[in-house]
């Protein structure tokens, strides 16, 4: 499963990217209006840090509007994916710009048919949110079920992108379940790491080494 990171801060993008823990990246333009700085200016250093996908953000809801957006931001670097929303205008906008060969994230599903919608519209990414749908006592990772078994029934190359993650059980259900990308803040990547067990054995084998006066260097 591909990590992506949902930030706008640069910093946290490359402590992970360093590790080798980054595929990609999802912002939106309230994340980055939050660091202050220029929306344009902050994903072109992000696109310049990593490798993998950055999805940028329309602010429209007109289908004309997202494609004349989309186009612009596809300008900053070559791997922009253009993030629209899952209506009928971001369908369009996004048969426009997949059309046109560019990578094309659908956000704000909540459906199997809206992902069936957004693969027939020729998404590069669907983007299922699964915390938001626990707000509402309805299992998000059965949405990632259905869409995986959807899209495998019929060869659909659109990728699952699990958003809306906010705990470390959340990433390994949709690593179960078959997500193909899961995205979600550097400190629920970071959170992976933690375990008790971990923590005591550590604890004991420092004390171990301390008694026995034990030093490599």
């Amino acid at each position: 499963m591909k990590f992506f990171v949902d930030t706008a801060e640069i910093d946290a993008i490359a402590e992970l990217n360093d590790l080798g823990m980054v595929d990609g990246v999802t912002t939106n333009p309230s994340l980055i209006k939050k660091s202050g700085r220029d929306i344009i200016e902050v994903t072109k250093e992000i696109c310049d840090l990593v490798d993998g996908p950055v999805s940028a953000e329309v602010t429209a809801i007109d289908a004309d509007e997202m494609i004349a957006e989309g186009r612009k931001l596809v300008e900053i670097a070559d791997n922009i994916a253009v993030k629209v929303p899952l209506t009928w205008d971001g369908l369009k906008a996004c048969k426009a710009l997949s059309d046109d060969g560019h990578m094309v994230n659908v956000t704000l599903c909540f459906s199997a048919n809206q992902a069936l919608l957004a693969a027939k519209a020729g998404a590069t990414f669907i983007s299922p949110f699964i915390g938001r749908l626990d707000d509402i006592n309805v299992d998000g990772m059965d949405l990632i079920g259905d869409i995986r078994s959807i899209y495998d029934n019929y060869g659909f190359d659109t990728q699952i992108l699990a958003a809306s993650i906010r705990t470390v059980n959340h990433v390994t259900e949709c690593a179960l379940v078959g997500a193909d990308v899961m995205t979600a803040p550097p400190n629920v990547i970071k959170a992976m790491i933690n375990h008790p067990l971990t923590d005591k054995g550590l604890d004991a084998f420092l004390a171990d080494i301390k008694a026995a006066g034990i030093k490599i260097l």
